[in-house]
C-alpha cells in the first residue's frame, strides 16, 4: 500500500480559508439561520466559527 504522504506536493500551501473568507462564511450562515433544523444548525455553526475568529480592532 502506498503512503498517502507520497502523493502530496512539496510546494508551499495556502490556508484552507482566509480570515476574510471565514467572516463572509459566518455572515452567510447567519443569513440562513431560522427555526428549522437546518437553520438552527447554520446558527450553531456560525457561532462556533465566529468564536474562533480574532476580534476586530
Amino acid at each position: 500500500m502506498d503512503s498517502p504522504a507520497g502523493s502530496y506536493s512539496t510546494s508551499p500551501r495556502l490556508p484552507l480559508i482566509t480570515l476574510d473568507e471565514a467572516r463572509d462564511a459566518v455572515r452567510l450562515l447567519q443569513h440562513f439561520t431560522d427555526d428549522s433544523a437546518e437553520g438552527q444548525q447554520a446558527g450553531a455553526w456560525a457561532a462556533d466559527v465566529a468564536l474562533r475568529l480574532p476580534a476586530d480592532d
